[in-house]
């Protein structure tokens, strides 16, 4: 029995591939802060680039915290992916940074974003601003992964059309449940009026701790609730996470023989096998 209280199925070795793209594109998407989202996309990038895919991280959060969890001083940069959504005058190629991990690359934000949401109110077809962002590099990855802002606004809207698929990190607690029928009710409408391809790829239980009842008895609630979506992969509580975010580097690279390094492999795996 794996720790969602089910036997865990059986994940296939993931395939080599042969050429790169196009990529397939997910939303990290939750609209309650702190549930692990920013975490989640940078270690599960980093665990796809060690099975062969080339990863494009997408830092869509104003706050930035994809970027300085990279070790990027996004504060001080001078183009982002604002300035291409916007703009369209920068070439996304030129914006697009590379980090510390082989084929791994970003595209990072500052606060200049939070001016987005309201200079796209007044844009035709402003809910896929992002989705046109991305086209031209399509082809240059496998998959990209858009860490989405903690609010149900404007930019995880566009988000959300622009994706393939949303991955949901939701932490083991009773109010992040509540939180998640929100959210599904969005991509419903998302799905129904602007993107009729989109789908939940799976939902991912953070900030576990076993030793807890509350947090056995919310793990034993969400796949009661949501069933096979919800990856048998789950993210254990520990104080690794916040020294990788000073390091600005990905735990595989920071401590790759720790659990949550071994974690997000598994991770990485249930997402190419989806």
């Amino acid at each position: 029995m794996g720790p969602t209280g089910r036997p865990k199925r059986h994940i296939p070795e993931p395939a080599m591939l042969e050429r790169h793209g196009p990529a397939k594109v997910l939303a990290i998407c939750n609209q309650k802060g702190g549930v692990g989202k920013t975490t989640s996309a940078i270690n599960l990038g980093a665990a796809l680039t060690e099975f062969g895919r080339r990863v494009l991280l997408v830092d869509f959060d104003p706050q930035g915290a994809l970027s300085v969890g990279l070790g990027i001083p996004a504060h001080q940069l001078d183009q982002t992916i604002y300035n291409v959504l916007i703009e369209r005058g920068p070439n996304l190629d030129e914006v697009v940074i590379r980090t510390t991990v082989e084929d791994m690359d970003l595209l990072p934000s500052n606060i200049d974003l939070s001016a987005a949401e309201v200079q796209l109110v007044a844009e035709v077809g402003r809910e896929h601003a992002l989705l046109r962002t991305l086209r031209p590099v399509i082809d240059k990855y496998d998959y990209i992964l858009v860490d989405c802002q903690p609010s149900l606004g404007l930019l995880t809207v566009n988000a959300l059309a622009a994706a393939d698929g949303v991955l949901i990190p939701l932490e083991c607690e009773y109010f992040s449940m509540r939180g998640a029928a929100l959210l599904m009710d969005t991509i419903q409408k998302v799905q129904e009026r602007l993107n009729p391809r989109l789908e939940i790829t799976g939902i991912l239980a953070t900030m576990f701790d076993p030793r807890t009842l509350h947090s056995r008895e919310v793990m034993a609630r969400v796949v009661e609730r949501f069933g096979d979506i919800v990856f048998d992969t789950v993210i254990n509580r520990t104080v690794r996470f916040p020294e990788t975010t000073v390091a600005g580097e990905p735990i595989t690279r920071w401590a790759p023989r720790s659990a949550g390094a071994k974690a997000y492999r598994a991770l990485a795996r249930e997402v190419i096998a989806r």
